[in-house]
């Protein structure tokens, strides 16, 4: 049996690693940084079904999970909506779900080596699940910290701002503490104790940034990313390229962890036929790319347009319009996105 390189230890390439150990494929798993480890990231899985977690062997490391059944939406300082989701959404802290991932991939025998900076090239074997491609000249940010004393009352948050939207996620179930998570433009953010509260301040999320001042912030998880653009990445020719380093959809939907977890599932048949001989390397990388573009493409095509809806000042009128009339259509953008 033909052996298989993850170049990248995040969602995608860990359930990938665990999906093809569990069916005795010899793997390696490349990771450039360490466990357990802080993301960016909203910390809760909005869309993966059980019948996705069950084929990549991991279901039971979220039986314990969050269940989070309703959301709030924020346009500055005024509540615009309050709604079910259509399907509960799944919370756990990246620091936990990694970890849980790592252990799983290494108890099965999997090889993973850390501090391991994998080149971007091509290799027949080689599965690239190494996240977003570096774009310098994007001016987006990501900031992503964990508060403690701040009350959703149950609620998944959200808050939008000018150019900026920011989630609130419960991440314990007592509600102690609270995963916060925000898209902003570069020169929104500020350096300093607290650069998330600055950026709400200028980004015209004064009450938000209230709130979080009078809580109190876990400094080792403040954790910041830029250089990324959203949608389709620059995938280069004959890279089977999966999770961010395929496409990233826009974060207020919280369906970028689910995505990682469907794109490892989508990939899984092709290279199970790869590894039994069924299939040249170049045949996989076609039907990789073309699963995915079947399973992914509408969707992140209808988040993207939200999203400029969502960061453009007349964008932001109509949809708020829309949410306080009672006319935004939430569930069928929620089972669409998700």
């Amino acid at each position: 049996m033909k052996s298989i390189e993850i170049a990248g230890g995040g969602l995608a390439g860990l359930s990938l690693g665990i999906a093809l150990r569990e069916r005795g494929v010899p793997v390696i798993v490349r990771e450039a940084s360490t466990y357990p480890r802080h993301r960016v990231c909203g910390e809760f899985i909005n869309g993966v079904t059980e019948e996705t977690l069950g084929n990549l062997g991991i279901a039971d490391i979220f039986c314990d999970a969050l269940r989070h059944h309703a959301t709030r939406w924020w346009m500055g300082p005024k509540k615009i909506l309050e709604a079910r989701l259509t399907r509960p959404a799944l919370g756990m802290s990246r620091w936990e779900m990694d970890e849980r991932l790592r252990v799983r991939f290494e108890d099965l025998g999997g090889g993973l080596r850390t501090k391991d900076r994998v080149r971007a090239e091509p290799g027949e074997g080689v599965v690239w699940a190494a996240g977003r491609h570096l774009e310098k000249a994007s001016r987006l940010l990501g900031l992503k910290a964990h508060f403690e004393g701040v009350d959703l009352g149950g609620f998944l948050e959200m808050h939008i701002g000018e150019g900026t939207y920011v989630g609130l996620t419960p991440i314990t179930s007592d509600g102690s503490k609270v995963n916060v998570c925000g898209l902003f433009k570069k020169g929104g953010a500020a350096k300093g104790v607290n650069p998330i509260v600055d950026a709400l301040r200028k980004s015209g999320l004064g009450l938000l940034a209230e709130r979080l001042e009078g809580a109190q912030m876990d400094p080792a998880s403040l954790t910041g990313i830029s250089g990324f653009q959203l949608g389709g990445q620059r995938v280069p020719d004959r890279f089977c390229s999966l999770g961010d380093a395929e496409r990233m959809i826009p974060p207020f939907t919280g369906n970028g962890m689910s995505m990682a977890f469907e794109s490892a599932e989508s990939a899984l048949p092709h290279l199970l036929d790869y590894c039994a001989g069924g299939v040249t390397w170049d045949q996989v990388v076609v039907k990789v790319r073309d699963s995915l573009e079947k399973r992914f493409q509408k969707r992140v095509r209808l988040a993207l347009q939200l999203h400029r809806c969502l960061t453009n000042e007349v964008g932001r009128k109509v949809l708020s319009s829309a949410a306080v009339a009672g006319v935004l259509p939430f569930s069928w953008l929620h089972r669409r996105l998700s």
